[in-house]
């Protein structure tokens, strides 16, 4: 998928420079990222559900058994970097700045990592519609953030000193995650993501009358 964050500005954030990797890594990356590629150009081109894999191999000049070691579903090729983006929204919580809260980085997360179509970006709406006008594709992101909003109410607890299932944090996660997707389509999608973290900071009684 598009990304709004370079290994460098990642590097810069963490404080920690990445591991070189030997040349059998390399090359898987080199040839997950090639499949990963050829996939979305398919798909937007043609549709995600008049592509099959086997042309998806052919385009990216894999076998089929290759192909699959890599993704285990159709699905899973739009969404190539899950574990990325689950690092870097999990690092956005326990590496925020002395003072920052909770509900602070996440917003920072979120404006600056999720709101690329706002931006006006071609790559990023073409990737969203691509989503949005696909039913596998729109289950296949729900239960992606699903996981990630474990994870993310696990390191919520962590970082609190609350129980690791405590059902705030989950919720607190949740509606931190959702808090993009609920925004777009709106007339200014940065203001409606900032109020909505507003709203999880300072309840409803901050906001409402």
């Amino acid at each position: 998928m598009p990304d709004t964050e370079s290994a460098t500005e990642t590097a810069t954030e963490t404080g920690t420079a990445p591991a070189p990797l030997g040349r059998r890594e390399r090359k898987k990356a080199a040839t997950r990222q090639a499949i990963a590629d050829a996939a979305l150009r398919l798909f937007l081109e043609r549709g995600y559900d008049d592509v099959g894999i086997r042309e998806i191999a052919d385009a990216a000049d894999v076998s089929t058994t290759t192909l699959f070691k890599h993704f285990p579903v159709k699905e899973a090729l739009v969404f190539d970097e899950d574990a990325d983006q689950e690092a870097r929204l999990l690092a956005a919580v326990r590496e925020r700045p002395a003072g920052r809260s909770i509900l602070a980085a996440l917003r920072e997360h979120a404006l600056s990592h999720r709101m690329a179509t706002a931006d006006g970006d071609p790559r990023f709406t073409a990737f969203f519609e691509l989503i949005d006008g696909t039913p596998a594709l729109r289950d296949y992101v729900q239960g992606m953030w699903l996981r990630h909003t474990a994870a993310l109410a696990r390191v919520i607890a962590e970082e609190s000193g609350l129980a690791a299932d405590d059902p705030a944090c989950t919720a607190l996660a949740h509606f931190a995650l959702e808090a993009p997707r609920a925004a777009r389509g709106q007339g200014d999608v940065r203001e409606a993501v900032t109020r909505a973290f507003d709203l999880l900071e300072n309840g409803w009684h901050g906001l409402g009358k």
